[in-house]
């Protein structure tokens, strides 16, 4: 079978590569052509477009690049063509995959959508559109099956979280070497995970290392994004005594005391490493202004959507401040805070229905094209 993929980013690219492997189980001639990123290609070579040309972050900065993005859906449509695929699969990325999935189910391509939109945070009037547009949905979060199905009478397929199975299988790390490799001393580590665009890097980071120097006694790295050259990140850093390391997140996490992390999914990474965390977000004025008038959820982080309570503490815009984060990261390093936030993140673990995501979404896709 021919499968097209459309990845849009760094969390993308790692659920597909993970899928691509185990359509690759589940169908012996399988062949692949996708948007995705380094860890894809090395699934398959034959990429259409790579994910860092596609980040676009924010209602203001998507409005200033409407017309690449308007190239970018051109190109796309013309590719699935002349591809021909047997099913298209979308991950995330709903801005573009549900403009290419309208297209696409009307000239009779099969859709498959992995890794629901957030259609639940906001806009729900897309459940109408996916409704129409998608063959069949492939959830990752416990209460999207409730949400479709009880909400909006649409039948979906709870797979599992494919984060649980990514780290459970990846290359455990040896501390000592990963220190002497990066110039890493003895000292605690406190993981800076500021995100993976320009656009929020450049909001994050600097609030984040204002308050390195209250902590003489612990080293703070940088969790590189793969998205980014290690360039960009220097003219934060230029002077102050901060480790970067890029590319290697899980890794960092691993030896990690505790973490500052942009919301997103590296929220849900960090607490599955079981990792004490500071959730923050800081978005452009406009951007943040439209978001929070339609955006009806309680809590912005994965972590506290899935358990439907506060477990980390999200500091969002005018909160985000060093003053806030200070307080907040004492917290945290605490042995009555740090104990209270390892047994919720067991909790969690369990709420995401253990491992076999891939697995189990990528024999749906099959079997259903089998028929």
């Amino acid at each position: 079978m021919k499968y097209y993929i459309i990845a849009g980013e760094a969390s993308g690219d790692l659920h597909g590569s993970n899928l691509m492997k185990a359509l690759i189980k589940q169908d012996i001639d399988a062949h692949f052509r996708f948007w995705g990123g380094d860890l894809m290609r090395n699934v398959d070579k034959n990429i259409a477009k790579h994910y860092k040309e596609l980040a676009f972050m924010g209602f203001a900065e998507v409005v200033m690049n409407l017309k690449t993005i308007s190239k970018n859906l051109a190109f796309c449509k013309a590719d699935i063509e002349s591809y021909n695929p047997d099913a298209i699969i979308f991950i995330d990325y709903s801005g573009f995959n549900l403009r290419i999935a309208k297209w696409a189910k009307e000239k009779g391509f099969r859709t498959n959508y992995y890794v629901s939109p957030q259609v639940w945070a906001s806009r729900a009037g897309r459940v109408k559109s996916i409704k129409r547009d998608i063959d069949a949905m492939h959830v990752i979060l416990p209460f999207e099956k409730d949400f479709y199905e009880k909400e909006h009478n649409y039948k979906v397929h709870f797979v599992g979280h494919p984060l649980i199975d990514a780290i459970a299988n990846r290359h455990q790390v040896d501390e000592y070497t990963f220190k002497a490799t990066h110039g890493l001393n003895d000292k605690p580590i406190i993981a800076l995970l500021p995100g993976s665009r320009k656009q929020e890097i450049k909001k994050m980071l600097s609030v984040m290392l204002s308050i390195v120097k209250y902590y003489p006694d612990y080293q703070f790295v940088i969790a590189g994004a793969p998205s980014q050259d290690r360039e960009f990140y220097d003219m934060f850093i230029k002077g102050m005594n901060i480790s970067f390391v890029n590319n290697e997140t899980y890794d960092l996490l691993s030896i990690s005391t505790a973490a500052l992390v942009t919301s997103g999914t590296a929220t849900l990474e960090t607490a599955l490493f079981k990792v004490p965390q500071v959730v923050c977000y800081k978005g452009g004025w406009l951007s943040y202004q439209i978001a929070k008038r339609i955006i009806t959820l309680k809590y912005i982080s994965l972590v506290n959507l899935i358990m439907d309570r506060e477990v980390v503490t999200e500091l969002i815009q005018n909160d985000f401040n060093p003053k806030r984060l200070k307080k907040e990261l004492d917290n945290i390093l605490t042995k009555e805070r740090r104990e209270q936030l390892f047994l919720d993140y067991f909790e969690l673990e369990k709420k995401l229905g253990g491992q076999g995501a891939s697995e189990k979404a990528a024999k749906l896709i099959f079997n259903a094209l089998k028929k």
